[in-house]
């Protein structure tokens, strides 16, 4: 069987090159391509479910989830990794590890949907559209596993429910049905097949990997002899209260984005149009057994905060989402610049989707972030600890 590992919209995107380069050479219109089988999640599960696992099957899921989390994501093992480079996380080089693993899973997955599919290139077509699918294996709390027992398979409904059903292999070959909830999956293993949302962004972890520096709240700063005294406003601690998703659909992935005019040192009205505003956009990953633990992302909001009451940063705009994803839309708001004393406005657009959680939107004032900095506030249902440190 032939896997493919690239996801389908490199593939979109290759395709698409390879036409538009080759069209002066080329006046046929293309031939149409049949769209890839759509994978069901309760089909996934139903199949999983089915599978003879091993506890070597077992340890593969466990080491890709522990992977994942690791690296800053949620305790997920992707389809396409499982395909690809069976048990590495989200975040991992790709580097197979298959001599771990004698028989992986991807090969129980084959054995499986030949005997299922009609015909050889039906399985091959459905396990390759699986390789190239979002779908993923969730397994919350993996990392209080003992190591033994069988998991419960069940998958995301997609509507918030609380509760679905799950499918376990009995003793007999038989498949039995069981109502799964959060509570039993803290306390024996349960797979959720879900859909990842998270693998496209870098995580605060991978970023610190690059660059140490994030750590000690950023990278290297070249002040000017002449500027104004400057500091650097810090995300330096985040937690949240509750969960904002179904259990079902993992954890939560929170976005900060954050709107400021940095190292503004205008010295006229016409330098002051010069200034473009720059967007701080990362992402925290909080595991459902992390709520109400308080997380260190020591992350950098504004590199360069002007204290200047005369030419300084006035306020920032910032953004708390959680991430649902839906249709792109944008935030437009203003971070304020003093000039003179005056007070000037800079509009700036904050892009975010039309499912998100708005957990906080608004404009931070200096004066607020000054009387707050190094302390817990409140930001509805997450509390952060901002700080302006100095250079």
């Amino acid at each position: 069987m032939k896997y493919c590992y690239l996801k389908a919209g490199v593939l979109l995107a290759l395709g698409t090159a390879i036409l538009a380069a080759c069209d002066k050479f080329n006046t046929e219109e293309p031939l149409p391509q049949e769209p890839a089988p759509f994978v069901s999640l309760e089909e996934v599960a139903r199949l999983f479910a089915s599978l003879p696992l091993e506890a070597q099957h077992l340890e593969e899921v466990h080491d890709a989830a522990s992977a994942s989390a690791g690296n800053g994501y949620d305790e997920e093992y992707r389809m396409q990794d499982l395909f690809r480079a069976p048990g590495s996380g989200v975040g991992d080089d790709g580097e197979t590890k298959s001599a771990k693993y004698p028989h992986p899973l991807r090969e129980l997955l084959h054995d499986a949907v030949l005997s299922t599919k009609a015909g050889e290139g039906d399985a091959e077509a459905w396990l390759d559209s699986l390789s190239l699918s979002d779908v993923q294996i969730y397994w919350p709390y993996s990392d209080s596993w003992n190591g033994e027992g069988l998991p419960i398979i069940t998958y995301d409904t997609g509507d918030g429910a609380l509760r679905n059903e799950g499918f376990a292999l009995k003793s007999d070959g038989t498949v039995e049905k069981i109502l799964v909830s959060e509570e039993m999956a803290a306390e024996r293993p349960v797979w959720v097949m879900n859909r990842n949302s998270d693998a496209d962004y870098k995580s605060l972890e991978l970023r610190r990997r690059e660059d140490p520096s994030w750590g000690s709240g950023g990278g290297d700063i070249l002040v000017k002899a002449d500027a104004p005294e400057l500091r650097t406003l810090v995300l330096r601690s985040f937690k949240a209260k509750r969960q904002f998703d179904s259990w079902l659909a993992g954890g939560s992935e929170f976005f900060c984005k954050v709107g400021a005019v940095e190292d503004f040192t205008a010295s006229t009205e016409a330098e002051l149009r010069l200034y473009e505003p720059s967007i701080t956009d990362f992402m925290i990953v909080v595991r459902r057994s992390q709520v109400g633990e308080v997380l260190q992302p020591n992350a950098v909001l504004v590199s360069e905060w002007n204290t200047s009451e005369k030419t300084g940063l006035s306020s920032c705009a910032f953004m708390l989402i959680e991430d649902d994803g839906g249709t792109r839309t944008s935030w437009k708001c203003s971070a304020t610049v003093k000039y003179n004393s005056k007070a000037y406005g800079i509009d700036l657009e904050i892009p975010l989707y039309t499912r998100d959680d708005i957990v906080w939107r608004g404009s931070l004032t200096r004066s607020y972030i000054e009387k707050y900095s190094g302390r817990a506030i409140g930001f509805g249902d997450v509390e952060l600890v901002l700080e302006l440190i100095s250079l």
